[in-house]
């Protein structure tokens, strides 16, 4: 694992420390939680992209009225 150094003023970096002790978790592991979510975000957004371009070919059989819509 490589270290890296974030800088912050000192409110923020108290206001995260707070937040890091409610989820019982360590700044340093929310700092880890973070990054693997920013890194991740292409991923996801083209899997989403994916997902629309697939259902682009599902009829659902409609259009349907609100009380069609609303039946069990």
């Amino acid at each position: 694992m490589k270290n890296i150094t974030f800088s912050a003023d000192e409110r923020t970096i108290e206001l995260a420390r707070e937040e890091a002790r409610r989820r019982k978790a360590s700044l340093n592991q929310l700092f880890r939680e973070w990054l693997e979510d920013l890194a991740a975000r292409d991923q996801r957004r083209e899997k989403i992209s994916a997902l629309m371009e697939e259902m682009k070919s599902y009829n659902s059989g409609g259009p349907f009225t609100r009380e069609q819509m609303n039946e069990r």
